[in-house]
């Protein structure tokens, strides 16, 4: 393996994501940043934001964790909990390949929608933006066979179904008209084309009990798992090297992609990764995500907390609203910034390490320790609620206070 490859695949993990967001931090609270200052006077009124958020939503404070699972819900109903349960799997690894398919679908589509983009809920009538419209949405085109090569089985995404789906079949999924535009339809589309792609070149990977499909990835895991004990890093390592292809026009590193991976110039090391920021924020996403399946089926994760923050944009839209971050140059808060520009690393990266102290913040409030609540449930609690609060009171489209161009892969 060359130094270069080895270089890159030491940015495929969790570890690599904290690492360099503190170091980010630390630059920061020397006053060194070029796009932020850093405020931490005002951590402790975050930290009771969050606090009062999560105790308003979770009163007892059984808080579930943060993943694409809680957005399938409306007015109280778990949609997918109901119809998986009425269904007579043959066996439990048969439904956790099926949400597999589910959830890897549902996040995949779950980059920003844009803020005027609504989903018109066919049972209730109601009109549903953001990450809980794309959840609802992506669940219905599951539930009606959208990504399946057999009308038999609707439930299930298949390599073959993935890689010709149409820009058409996503717009009448998602509901899509000149009146109800969703940001980075074709970079979706892209995205889960490659993703096909991937799956029928990597048999031995997604499809050891079934023809190459996302759920494939669940028997992968499995076999990893020690004594049915799968650290929740190692789930996230396992997207970033088995899915890393499937990323359009990223940085690469001796033929590594590394996805959800840019540069920031105060970032330098004495190797390849020089100046280089892994946040992986989806692929983390999704590995929040596949927690639950993975439980259900008799797998005990552990190690949730070895997973980061998500670097997007409520949680971090919740340091600038509060005061936390402030831009160097004020009028960075009216122009458009696209993704790999270093105002943006600096925000996502700076957002991840403020994420985990933050959290130890709540914690010593709530007189509860990592375990009892992890930083999976302090973001759900939590820090992206709190952060979505805040966009609301300050803007009348709730957008986030970085003005951020977009392809739909990313936010």
């Amino acid at each position: 393996m060359s130094s270069e490859t080895s270089a890159a695949l030491s940015l495929l993990s969790a570890g690599a994501v904290r690492e360099r967001a503190h170091r980010l931090l630390a630059i920061g609270l020397e006053d060194r940043l070029p796009s932020f200052r850093i405020h931490l006077d005002r951590m402790d009124s975050t930290a009771e934001l969050v606090v009062e958020t999560t105790r308003q939503a979770y009163p007892s404070l059984a808080v579930p964790f943060h993943s694409r699972w809680r957005h399938f819900s409306l007015n109280g109903v778990d949609r997918w909990t109901r119809l998986a349960d009425q269904i007579a799997w043959q066996e439990p690894a048969a439904r956790a390949r099926a949400e597999f398919d589910l959830a890897m679908v549902s996040v995949f589509l779950d980059a920003g929608a844009g803020p005027s983009w609504r989903y018109r809920d066919p049972v209730t009538g109601s009109a549903i933006g953001r990450s809980e419209g794309l959840g609802l949405a992506s669940l219905a085109m599951f539930t009606a066979g959208t990504f399946s090569s057999d009308p038999r089985q609707p439930l299930r995404a298949d390599a073959d179904a993935l890689a010709d789906l149409s820009v058409e079949d996503l717009a009448r999924g998602m509901q899509i008209s000149d009146a109800n535009p969703l940001v980075g339809i074709d970079g979706r589309v892209n995205l889960l084309r490659s993703l096909g792609r991937l799956l029928a070149s990597k048999p031995a990977v997604f499809g050891r009990c079934d023809t190459p499909r996302p759920g494939g990835l669940f028997d992968r895991l499995v076999s990893l798992a020690e004594d049915r004990r799968l650290p929740a890093p190692t789930i996230l390592s396992e997207l970033l090297r088995e899915l890393g292809p499937i990323w359009p026009s990223r940085l690469v590193l001796g033929e590594v992609p590394l996805g959800d991976c840019w540069k920031h110039p105060m970032l330098t090391t004495d190797d390849a990764t020089s100046q280089l920021m892994p946040l992986h924020k989806l692929s983390q996403w999704l590995a929040y995500s596949l927690i639950e399946p993975l439980q259900n089926a008799g797998i005990a994760v552990t190690d949730i907390d070895g997973l980061t923050g998500l670097a997007e944009y409520r949680n971090g839209g919740l340091f600038i609203d509060n005061g936390v971050l402030t831009f160097r140059d004020e009028g960075d808060a009216y122009r458009e910034h696209d993704v790999a520009s270093p105002l943006v690393v600096e925000w996502r990266g700076l957002t991840v390490a403020l994420l985990d102290r933050v959290a130890d913040d709540v914690r010593r409030r709530l007189g509860l320790d990592a375990n009892a609540l992890p930083l999976a449930k302090i973001l759900e609690g939590g820090t992206w609620a709190a952060g979505r609060r805040l966009a609301r009171e300050r803007r009348a489209d709730a957008s986030p206070p970085v003005k951020i161009i977009s392809d739909g892969t990313v936010f």
